[in-house]
Order: structure tokens, then sequence, then C-alpha cells
């Protein structure tokens, strides 16, 4: 699981996503990857299971880039507490993805096709709709 080794507040405001991607909107490793079309949290068991499945998919061929890391804490309170007595401890850190951001990439060495399907089975995995892209357009 992604969890940063330091953070510089314990615990982070919900806040708005909101816009689209600055940066990390073209491909810049590898040949294929996959682009974020909404907004979305994305939890670091996400990012585990779509690296999973796209390693899996390629057969350990190729090489692939995660352009993402969870940096942001995601607090909860426990069942049945009731309210007040201050903020939850942190469940789970998470990725805000905007829309146009580049989450992973696939080297060139695989086939374009296995590429798409190995990106394909990872998108189910995410939380939010995302489309393959490629230098070969």
């Amino acid at each position: 699981m992604f969890v940063p080794k330091k953070s510089k507040y314990k615990k982070v405001f919900k806040g708005r996503i909101k816009g689209n991607a600055k940066g990390g909107s073209t491909l810049s490793f590898g040949d294929y990857g996959l682009k974020a079309m909404e907004v979305g949290k994305v939890q670091s068991k996400h990012i585990e299971t779509a690296r999973r499945v796209i390693s899996r998919t390629l057969k350990r061929s190729g090489k692939v880039w995660i352009r993402i890391f969870p940096d942001t804490p995601v607090s909860k309170k426990p069942a049945d507490v009731r309210m007040g007595k201050g903020k939850g401890s942190i469940e789970f850190w998470v990725f805000k993805a905007k829309p146009g951001r580049v989450l992973f990439e696939i080297s060139s060495d695989v086939p374009m096709h296995l590429a798409r399907l190995a990106l394909e089975k990872a998108t189910a995995k995410l939380p939010m709709k995302c489309k393959f892209i490629s230098n070969h357009n």
C-alpha cells in the first residue's frame, strides 16, 4: 500500500476538487497511458489493485509507471460513536484526481492491443471514468 513517510499536517480538511489537471496531463515515460476523465479520489488500495491487474495482464513484460501518489489523509470516526470529541483517526490515504491527469503509463515494449486490454481492466478497478491514450495517434 502507498502511504507517505511524513506529512506536514496529520489531518486535513475535505475540500473540493474543481477544474482540470494543471500538470501531468501528457505521457512522459511510456507510449501508452490511462487518463482520468472525471474527478475522483483514488485510494492507495485502488492504485495497488490496478497495478496488479496491469502487471498480470502484461505477464510482467514491459514497464509500468504509476504517475500518482496518495498524499491526502482521510479520517473516519469509528462505528457507534456519538458526535463530537474531535476529528476521527486516519483511515486511508487518497490522491485527488482531476480530469486530464495521467494515472498509469506502459512502455512501448508491449503490443498496443495488450496495453489497451491491461489498462481497460485497470479502469474497472478505479473509482472514475478513464480513457486509454497513446503516442501513436
